[in-house]
Protein backbone atom coordinates (compact mmCIF):
# COMPACT_ATOMS: atom_id res chain seq x y z
CA UNK A 1 0.00 0.00 0.00
CA UNK A 2 1.16 3.53 -0.88
CA UNK A 3 0.19 6.74 0.17
CA UNK A 4 -0.19 9.06 -3.66
CA UNK A 5 -0.99 11.97 -1.72
CA UNK A 6 -4.66 13.84 -1.38
CA UNK A 7 -7.01 10.59 -1.59
CA UNK A 8 -5.27 8.50 -3.66
CA UNK A 9 -3.68 5.20 -2.48
CA UNK A 10 -2.64 2.55 -4.70
CA UNK A 11 -3.71 -0.97 -2.98
CA UNK A 12 -2.19 -4.00 -4.35
CA UNK A 13 -4.23 -7.37 -2.88
CA UNK A 14 -5.14 -10.52 -4.77
CA UNK A 15 -3.16 -9.70 -7.87
CA UNK A 16 -4.54 -6.74 -8.46
CA UNK A 17 -3.37 -3.12 -8.18
CA UNK A 18 -6.53 -0.38 -7.03
CA UNK A 19 -6.62 2.81 -7.11
CA UNK A 20 -8.68 5.23 -5.32
CA UNK A 21 -9.82 8.76 -6.69
CA UNK A 22 -6.52 9.50 -8.42
CA UNK A 23 -4.91 12.71 -8.76
CA UNK A 24 -1.82 11.91 -10.52
CA UNK A 25 -0.92 15.82 -11.90
CA UNK A 26 0.43 19.02 -10.78
CA UNK A 27 -2.62 20.93 -10.64
CA UNK A 28 -6.27 20.63 -9.74
CA UNK A 29 -7.85 23.58 -11.58
CA UNK A 30 -7.14 26.68 -8.83
CA UNK A 31 -5.11 24.32 -6.76
CA UNK A 32 -1.26 23.68 -6.89
CA UNK A 33 0.27 20.07 -5.55
CA UNK A 34 2.43 20.85 -2.69
CA UNK A 35 3.98 17.12 -2.60
CA UNK A 36 6.51 15.65 -5.08
CA UNK A 37 5.02 14.72 -7.83
CA UNK A 38 3.59 11.12 -8.43
CA UNK A 39 6.07 8.74 -9.77
CA UNK A 40 5.09 6.41 -13.28
CA UNK A 41 5.61 3.37 -11.29
CA UNK A 42 3.17 4.93 -8.52
CA UNK A 43 0.19 4.46 -11.40
CA UNK A 44 1.13 1.80 -13.50
CA UNK A 45 -0.36 -1.43 -14.17
CA UNK A 46 -3.57 -0.30 -12.50
CA UNK A 47 -6.66 -3.03 -12.65
CA UNK A 48 -9.26 -0.95 -11.03
CA UNK A 49 -10.02 2.82 -9.91
CA UNK A 50 -12.57 3.67 -7.20
CA UNK A 51 -13.98 6.67 -7.75
CA UNK A 52 -16.14 8.50 -4.24
CA UNK A 53 -17.79 11.35 -5.56
CA UNK A 54 -17.80 13.40 -8.57
CA UNK A 55 -15.53 16.93 -7.08
CA UNK A 56 -12.99 17.37 -9.17
CA UNK A 57 -10.22 16.74 -6.61
CA UNK A 58 -11.52 12.97 -6.90
CA UNK A 59 -12.70 12.60 -9.96
CA UNK A 60 -9.56 14.26 -12.37
CA UNK A 61 -10.51 13.52 -15.87
CA UNK A 62 -6.83 14.21 -16.49
CA UNK A 63 -5.64 11.73 -14.71
CA UNK A 64 -8.08 9.29 -15.33
CA UNK A 65 -7.09 9.39 -19.06
CA UNK A 66 -3.93 8.70 -18.10
CA UNK A 67 -4.91 5.15 -16.70
CA UNK A 68 -5.70 3.20 -20.10
CA UNK A 69 -6.96 -0.13 -19.33
CA UNK A 70 -8.25 0.25 -15.71
CA UNK A 71 -12.04 -0.42 -14.85
CA UNK A 72 -13.64 2.71 -13.56
CA UNK A 73 -15.61 2.40 -10.90
CA UNK A 74 -17.75 5.54 -10.78
CA UNK A 75 -21.20 6.14 -8.41
CA UNK A 76 -24.57 4.63 -9.76
CA UNK A 77 -25.74 7.07 -12.24
CA UNK A 78 -22.01 9.09 -12.95
CA UNK A 79 -21.28 6.56 -15.98
CA UNK A 80 -22.96 8.24 -18.71
CA UNK A 81 -21.72 11.69 -18.17
CA UNK A 82 -18.30 10.16 -17.77
CA UNK A 83 -18.29 7.76 -20.49
CA UNK A 84 -18.98 11.40 -22.73
CA UNK A 85 -15.95 12.53 -21.47
CA UNK A 86 -14.38 10.05 -23.20
CA UNK A 87 -12.97 7.59 -20.20
CA UNK A 88 -13.43 4.06 -20.81
CA UNK A 89 -14.20 0.79 -18.98
CA UNK A 90 -16.74 2.69 -16.81
CA UNK A 91 -18.44 0.37 -14.44
CA UNK A 92 -21.43 1.88 -12.02
CA UNK A 93 -22.11 0.83 -8.16
CA UNK A 94 -24.20 2.03 -5.55
CA UNK A 95 -23.92 2.01 -1.85
CA UNK A 96 -25.02 -1.44 -0.75
CA UNK A 97 -23.76 -3.41 -4.33
CA UNK A 98 -20.72 -5.30 -4.79
CA UNK A 99 -18.28 -5.90 -7.72
CA UNK A 100 -16.00 -8.96 -7.96
CA UNK A 101 -12.92 -8.69 -9.54
CA UNK A 102 -11.02 -12.24 -9.55
CA UNK A 103 -10.45 -12.74 -5.88
CA UNK A 104 -11.25 -8.61 -4.73
CA UNK A 105 -14.53 -7.87 -3.63
CA UNK A 106 -15.74 -4.12 -3.19
CA UNK A 107 -18.58 -3.28 -1.53
CA UNK A 108 -20.49 0.56 -1.66
CA UNK A 109 -21.18 2.28 1.47
CA UNK A 110 -22.22 5.38 2.72
CA UNK A 111 -20.80 8.62 2.90
CA UNK A 112 -21.85 11.69 4.09
CA UNK A 113 -20.81 14.39 1.20
CA UNK A 114 -21.60 16.26 -1.53
CA UNK A 115 -22.40 14.03 -4.32
CA UNK A 116 -22.43 17.11 -7.12
CA UNK A 117 -19.69 17.45 -8.95
CA UNK A 118 -19.74 21.41 -8.56
CA UNK A 119 -20.50 21.42 -4.79
CA UNK A 120 -23.55 21.22 -2.83
CA UNK A 121 -25.37 24.28 -3.73
CA UNK A 122 -25.20 23.85 -7.66
CA UNK A 123 -28.20 22.18 -9.42
CA UNK A 124 -26.51 22.44 -12.50
CA UNK A 125 -24.44 19.02 -14.50
CA UNK A 126 -23.81 15.68 -12.81
CA UNK A 127 -24.85 14.49 -9.61
CA UNK A 128 -24.56 11.14 -7.76
CA UNK A 129 -24.70 9.93 -4.60
CA UNK A 130 -20.81 10.28 -2.78
CA UNK A 131 -19.76 7.01 -1.01
CA UNK A 132 -17.24 4.77 0.24
CA UNK A 133 -15.59 1.87 -0.80
CA UNK A 134 -15.39 -1.76 1.40
CA UNK A 135 -12.28 -3.76 -0.39
CA UNK A 136 -11.85 -7.00 0.69
CA UNK A 137 -9.47 -9.61 -0.56
CA UNK A 138 -6.74 -11.99 1.23
CA UNK A 139 -8.70 -12.50 4.49
CA UNK A 140 -8.43 -8.64 4.94
CA UNK A 141 -10.71 -5.46 4.71
CA UNK A 142 -9.80 -1.94 3.75
CA UNK A 143 -12.30 0.87 4.33
CA UNK A 144 -11.63 3.60 1.86
CA UNK A 145 -14.34 6.18 3.42
CA UNK A 146 -13.89 8.72 0.39
CA UNK A 147 -14.93 12.27 1.37
CA UNK A 148 -17.35 12.31 4.37
CA UNK A 149 -18.30 13.68 7.57
CA UNK A 150 -19.71 11.00 10.31
CA UNK A 151 -22.87 9.60 9.95
CA UNK A 152 -25.65 6.95 11.19
CA UNK A 153 -25.00 3.79 10.24
CA UNK A 154 -20.37 4.19 10.51
CA UNK A 155 -20.21 1.79 13.88
CA UNK A 156 -22.45 -0.57 11.85
CA UNK A 157 -19.80 -1.12 8.69
CA UNK A 158 -17.95 -4.33 9.04
CA UNK A 159 -14.65 -3.82 11.48
CA UNK A 160 -12.04 -3.22 9.19
CA UNK A 161 -8.31 -4.02 9.27
CA UNK A 162 -7.65 -1.10 7.69
CA UNK A 163 -9.38 2.27 7.37
CA UNK A 164 -8.37 5.12 5.25
CA UNK A 165 -9.68 8.13 6.79
CA UNK A 166 -9.65 12.24 5.18
CA UNK A 167 -8.51 14.32 8.28
CA UNK A 168 -8.07 17.91 6.68
CA UNK A 169 -8.69 19.24 2.64
CA UNK A 170 -7.17 21.44 0.24
CA UNK A 171 -7.60 24.64 1.91
CA UNK A 172 -7.75 26.82 5.60
CA UNK A 173 -10.55 25.56 6.29
CA UNK A 174 -13.39 22.78 5.51
CA UNK A 175 -16.57 22.94 4.36
CA UNK A 176 -19.40 20.38 5.39
CA UNK A 177 -19.04 16.92 5.09
CA UNK A 178 -15.91 16.61 5.81
CA UNK A 179 -13.76 15.40 9.13
CA UNK A 180 -11.03 17.59 10.31
CA UNK A 181 -8.81 15.56 12.75
CA UNK A 182 -11.05 15.54 15.68
CA UNK A 183 -14.09 14.08 14.30
CA UNK A 184 -11.47 10.98 12.42
CA UNK A 185 -10.78 10.20 15.84
CA UNK A 186 -14.17 9.62 16.65
CA UNK A 187 -15.05 8.10 13.60
CA UNK A 188 -11.71 5.86 14.51
CA UNK A 189 -14.07 5.07 17.82
CA UNK A 190 -17.08 4.01 15.80
CA UNK A 191 -14.73 1.72 13.39
CA UNK A 192 -12.47 0.11 15.60
CA UNK A 193 -9.85 -0.88 12.46
CA UNK A 194 -6.83 -2.28 13.14
CA UNK A 195 -4.89 0.23 11.67
CA UNK A 196 -6.27 4.44 10.36
CA UNK A 197 -4.26 6.14 7.64
CA UNK A 198 -4.77 9.18 7.76
CA UNK A 199 -5.41 10.97 4.00
CA UNK A 200 -6.59 13.89 2.28
CA UNK A 201 -3.97 16.20 3.43
CA UNK A 202 -0.36 17.63 3.08
CA UNK A 203 -1.00 17.67 -1.20
CA UNK A 204 -3.27 20.71 -2.69
CA UNK A 205 -2.87 23.95 -1.64
CA UNK A 206 -4.78 26.75 -3.70
CA UNK A 207 -2.03 28.88 -6.29
CA UNK A 208 0.47 30.94 -4.12
CA UNK A 209 -1.13 30.23 -0.82
CA UNK A 210 1.86 28.68 0.81
CA UNK A 211 3.72 31.78 -0.01
CA UNK A 212 1.57 34.36 1.42
CA UNK A 213 2.86 36.31 3.86
CA UNK A 214 1.75 36.64 7.58
CA UNK A 215 -0.77 34.90 9.21
CA UNK A 216 -2.79 33.29 5.76
CA UNK A 217 0.51 31.65 4.76
CA UNK A 218 1.39 30.59 7.83
CA UNK A 219 -1.85 28.81 8.35
CA UNK A 220 -1.72 26.90 5.08
CA UNK A 221 1.60 25.74 5.86
CA UNK A 222 0.82 24.58 8.68
CA UNK A 223 -2.65 23.09 7.92
CA UNK A 224 -0.45 21.05 4.95
CA UNK A 225 1.87 19.13 7.86
CA UNK A 226 0.08 19.03 11.23
CA UNK A 227 -3.62 17.44 10.88
CA UNK A 228 -2.59 13.59 10.52
CA UNK A 229 0.17 14.43 13.81
CA UNK A 230 -3.17 15.95 15.92
CA UNK A 231 -5.51 12.97 14.52
CA UNK A 232 -2.60 10.19 15.77
CA UNK A 233 -2.74 12.22 18.82
CA UNK A 234 -6.45 12.79 19.39
CA UNK A 235 -6.46 8.37 18.66
CA UNK A 236 -3.64 7.82 21.09
CA UNK A 237 -5.57 9.87 23.84
CA UNK A 238 -9.40 8.08 23.38
CA UNK A 239 -7.60 4.62 23.68
CA UNK A 240 -9.08 3.25 21.05
CA UNK A 241 -6.25 0.99 20.34
CA UNK A 242 -5.61 1.68 16.81
CA UNK A 243 -2.26 1.94 15.12
CA UNK A 244 -2.17 5.16 12.97
CA UNK A 245 0.42 4.47 10.32
CA UNK A 246 0.93 8.66 9.23
CA UNK A 247 2.49 8.20 6.04
CA UNK A 248 3.70 11.15 4.56
CA UNK A 249 2.40 11.92 0.13
CA UNK A 250 4.35 9.43 -1.84
CA UNK A 251 5.86 6.97 0.55
CA UNK A 252 4.65 3.58 1.22
CA UNK A 253 2.72 3.01 3.80
CA UNK A 254 4.04 0.85 7.03
CA UNK A 255 1.53 -1.64 8.26
CA UNK A 256 2.12 -3.45 11.20
CA UNK A 257 1.42 -7.48 10.87
CA UNK A 258 -2.43 -7.62 10.70
CA UNK A 259 -4.46 -10.95 11.30
CA UNK A 260 -5.41 -12.83 7.99
CA UNK A 261 -9.19 -13.79 8.80
CA UNK A 262 -10.33 -17.26 7.43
Amino acid sequence: MRFLGHSTVRLELAGRVVLTDPVLTGRVGPLRRTAAPVAPADHAGVDLVLLSHLHADHLHLPSLRRLTGATVVVPRGAGEWLRGKGIRGVEELGIGEELVDGGLRVTGVEAAHSGHRWGPRSTRGPQARAMGHLVEADGLTVYVSGDTDLFDGMADLPRPDVALLPVWGWGPSLGPGHLDPARAAEAVALLRPRVAVPVHWGTLAPAGLTRAPGARGEKMRRLLVEPPREFAAAVAASGAGTHVALTEPGERVALPPLPVQR
